[in-house]
This record gives structure tokens, C-alpha cells and sequence, in this order.
């Protein structure tokens, strides 16, 4: 009726089911597809509507020269026949998808295309181009770039790297707190994360390449945790390793300064008794009798 297309429920007892209004003028022909699930519209705006029967929304549009008076599809649905006010009969055929198909395979390069050159030798004169080898950086290192402090020295207090590879957990350490965020790194971690760190604090404060970074992780991690401590036996145990193994140091440091101060000792009256020879030697003319025989 006039620019609209109405579709009614026969069985409901003539119900309207949709008004469409997507076109300005009359419409004067409609159209079903093969299958049924494709309305078609034609119109005196030049205009070719094409519906989903599931929605009734448009799905595609066709633009002609005049106004519409007919269309019809063919029975497999590759031809739509217009005919239109000035006498012309337009025929439209769509392309089969098989040729798309067919055109994607011939685009895909030949297999001789992914081999060539593989078997050249070059040649004295020839010049190689080495390829550039591109650089992968570790999770930690991603980490660090991104400023993920907290997630970067979780990457490297993982097992594999902290057993193997202890170095990259202590320099990771030591770049955060070149960076000033050691502390918030350390800050917010429950009892197995803690646990974690106490260990390998505790086992590796004792090196001395790891001594001067660690100690001051250990000096944090107790500022940080002292309020919490009593509330979980596996941290308090772990604190504890760490205070027998700093003593433990301590006191063999202690006594190599004592052994270094006996040495001292020794080395200071085995130089005067040396300087004493000396003076005696000379004394009893055995200088001059060692330079007469360096003359001959």
C-alpha cells in the first residue's frame, strides 16, 4: 500500500506482523527468493530493496537509471530482471563463488616460489647478506621496560631461575632498587610468596658477589613484614634461617680478622729479622764479596 510494504499473519487471523518504510515513493513489485528467506522490492524511487524474511531488515540495495514497474529472480537465484518506466529491461547475473575460489588458489604462490634459491652456492665474487637476527627479550626483561615491578620480580623468583640462574634474580633485585621501587616490589605478598623470598635470601646472602644486594632485600623485607610476624610458622621459620645464616657469617667473619691480625703479626717480625741479616751482612764485609764475584 502506497510507499509501504506491510506483511500480515494469515493464520493469526490477519495479524500485521511488520510495516517496512524504507522506501520514498510507490512500490509497485515484490519478489521472493527460491528459498524464501529474501524479500525483494521494487520502486518508483529507482530503487531495488532487498529484506531478510528472519528480520525484515535490509540487507543489500539496488540503484537504477528510472523509476521501477517489475522484477523477477530465476529459479536458482543468480539473475534479477528489472523492468523500468523508459522501456528497458535490465539483467543482472551473479558470479559464481566457485571463480572466486579458484581466482584465491591461482594468487597463492607455487611451491617452486618458497624453494628457490636454496640450493645456490654463492660465488667469490658474490657479497652475503647475513640476516639480521632479531633480538627476544626475557618475560623479566618485558616486564622491566613496561614498569611492572611487582610482576617482573615474580618472573624471576620462579624455581628454574633461582636455582640455575640465581645471578638474574639478584640483578633484577638490584635494578629495582636502582629504580627506587625494590620496596613497593616487595610490599603486598601473602605467606608463599614471602616464604619464597626468605629462601633464597637465606641461602644466598652468604655469597659474597650477592652479599651487598641482598642484605639490603633482607633489611626490607623485615622493615616491611616485622608487624606480621608470629601470625604464620612457615615466614617465622624462614626468619630465623635468615638470622642463623647472617650469625653463622658473622662469626666466621670475626674470626678471619683474627687469623688476618696472627698473619700480620708473623709478617712484621719475619721483616725485622730480615732487616737484621741484613745489617749483620754487611757489617762482616759478605757484601763486598758478593758484588767482587758479580765483577767475574
Amino acid at each position: 500500500g502506497g510507499r509501504y510494504v506491510k506483511v500480515w499473519d494469515v493464520l493469526k487471523g490477519g495479524q500485521l506482523l511488520v510495516s517496512l518504510k524504507n522506501h520514498h515513493k510507490t512500490v509497485t513489485c515484490l519478489c521472493l527468493n527460491s528459498s524464501g528467506q529474501r524479500l525483494l522490492s521494487g520502486s518508483l524511487d529507482r530503487h531495488v530493496k532487498i529484506y531478510s524474511t528472519t528480520s525484515y531488515k535490509v540487507v543489500h540495495s539496488f540503484n537504477y537509471a528510472t523509476s521501477i514497474l517489475s522484477l523477477a529472480l530465476s529459479p536458482e537465484d543468480e539473475t534479477i530482471v528489472v523492468g523500468m518506466t523508459n522501456g528497458v529491461l535490465n539483467v543482472k547475473h551473479r558470479k559464481p563463488e566457485e571463480k572466486n575460489e579458484n581466482s584465491q588458489k591461482k594468487r597463492q604462490p607455487a611451491y617452486r616460489t618458497y624453494v628457490k634459491g636454496r640450493s645456490y652456492m654463492p660465488k667469490q665474487e658474490d657479497f652475503c647478506v647475513s640476516k639480521p637476527v632479531k633480538r627476544v627479550l626475557r618475560k623479566y626483561d618485558k616486564l622491566l621496560r613496561s614498569f611492572q615491578s611487582s610482576k617482573a620480580l615474580d618472573a624471576v623468583l620462579e624455581p628454574p631461575i633461582m636455582l640455575h640462574t640465581p645471578e638474574v634474580t639478584v640483578a633484577v633485585m638490584q635494578e629495582l632498587h636502582r629504580r627506587g621501587t625494590l620496596r613497593s616490589a616487595l610490599a603486598g605478598r601473602d605467606e608463599k610468596q614471602v616464604n619464597l623470598l626468605l629462601t633464597f635470601v637465606a641461602r644466598r646472602v652468604i655469597e659474597p658477589r650477592f652479599t651487598p644486594v641482598l642484605v639490603i632485600v633482607a633489611d626490607m623485607i623485615t622493615d616491611i613484614y616485622q608487624p606480621v610476624v608470629g601470625q604464620s610458622a612457615i615466614v617465622d621459620k624462614q626468619f630465623l634461617k635468615l638470622q642463623q645464616a647472617i650469625g653463622k657469617e658473622i662469626d666466621y667473619q670475626e674470626e678471619l680478622l683474627e687469623v688476618l691480625g696472627m698473619m700480620d703479626t708473623l709478617f712484621a717480625t719475619f721483616t725485622k729479622k730480615g732487616d737484621m741479616c741484613l745489617e749483620e751482612n754487611k757489617s762482616n764485609g759478605v757484601t763486598e764479596i758478593i758484588e767482587t764475584n758479580r765483577n767475574y
